[in-house]
């Protein structure tokens, strides 16, 4: 008596199954697990967030904006994550990352940024016709931007010097000291992290 074969169905489940459970295992495990470990072994700060900490207490991630709105501190870019109205406004909220997607001629945009000129250049006692940076009255793609442009940071620094009753020269020292260069030497502009000089600023 011949035996029977297996079902041609069961026949092609099987591999099938088998193939899934093994590609679960590994791209669900096993290299999660690993770039993990790696990770924490050759970069333990940025795996954590790059966060940084005063008084062993994390105050936030040089990664991610926070909303400083106080005359002695700079100002970082404006986040497009800002709820309007009432009391939900959420700045720099990492889980609701995004721009608003306005283009260019979009009238809503050129509003919204007419509006930003005049009210960046009244805070820090600018006159009429004093050029802008574009990153002070624009939000960035991510709106959770924590650097400003160098031309940024030294139009607000007679703002924070006068707040804080500081010689200018003192404020913009710390802008230069806290500046970061281009990536690789080549890549993006010169920046600076608005948490770590104010940071700067409060020491």
């Amino acid at each position: 008596m011949a035996i029977q074969s297996r079902s041609p169905i069961i026949s092609l489940l099987i591999p099938a199954i088998t193939t899934a459970l093994w590609f679960i295992l590994l791209c669900g495990v096993i290299y999660p697990l690993a770039t993990t470990v790696v990770a924490n072994l050759l970069f333990p700060y940025q795996a954590q967030g790059s966060l940084i900490t005063v008084n062993n207490k994390v105050i936030g991630s040089e990664l991610i904006g926070q909303n400083f709105a106080a005359p002695k501190y700079f100002h970082p870019r404006p986040s497009a994550t800002t709820k309007t109205g009432g009391t939900d406004a959420q700045p720099y909220n990492a889980a609701n990352s995004g721009a608003t997607n306005y283009g260019p001629t979009n009238k809503k945009l050129i509003d919204a940024v007419k509006g930003a000129v005049t009210a960046y250049r009244k805070e820090n006692g600018l006159a009429d016709n004093t050029p802008v940076p574009i990153d002070a009255v624009t939000n960035s793609a991510s709106g959770l931007d924590p650097d400003i442009s160098i031309a940024n940071a030294n139009l607000q620094a007679s703002r924070v010097a006068k707040a804080r009753n500081k010689p200018v020269a003192e404020v913009q020292k710390l802008i230069s000291d806290n500046t970061t260069g281009r990536q690789w030497g080549f890549l993006g502009e010169p920046r600076v992290n608005v948490l770590k000089l104010n940071l700067a600023l409060d020491k």
